[in-house]
């Protein structure tokens, strides 16, 4: 089950939409679904989860913690709609596209993409952008 959590002013409105991409993104990477949640926040808001449990005193997009079991994928995603909203003016793109981005981010470590070295983050951008032309795919 995919569930989606708003700890700020943002909403995702098309939430079927969304959960039926992430449900094909978890499926194409050969893993079942378990429990995934997103929880949609500010950047304080993530700022204090990564100083409590990463022990990190920094911004940033996205924090995950894996609770897969075998290839049942499970975890929470915690994503700053603040950071997401800052990134796609750097990069110059839609804000949706990079939340889809950050979204595909999270699950992709679930499924134990990592993006430490710079191969690692190469191979991660890839996957990104394929899993964000998934969106668009009508099943």
């Amino acid at each position: 089950m995919i569930d989606f959590h708003f700890k700020s002013d943002f909403i995702i409105h098309n939430k079927s939409d969304y959960t039926d991409w992430i449900n094909r993104v978890i499926v194409s990477e050969g893993f079942s679904v378990g429990q995934i949640d997103y929880v949609f926040c500010t950047d304080d808001y993530l700022l204090k989860i990564n100083k409590e449990y990463l022990n990190h005193d920094t911004f940033t997009d996205i924090i995950t913690f894996d609770y897969t079991d075998g290839h049942m994928l499970s975890g929470d995603i915690f994503i700053s709609t603040d950071r997401v909203k800052e990134n796609a003016g750097i990069f110059n793109v839609d804000f949706l596209n990079e939340l889809r981005r950050v979204m595909s981010h999270g699950i992709l470590h679930l499924v134990g993409f990592g993006d430490k070295t710079y191969e690692e983050k190469e191979n991660m951008r890839a996957k990104e952008e394929e899993k964000i032309k998934m969106f668009h795919v009508e099943q």
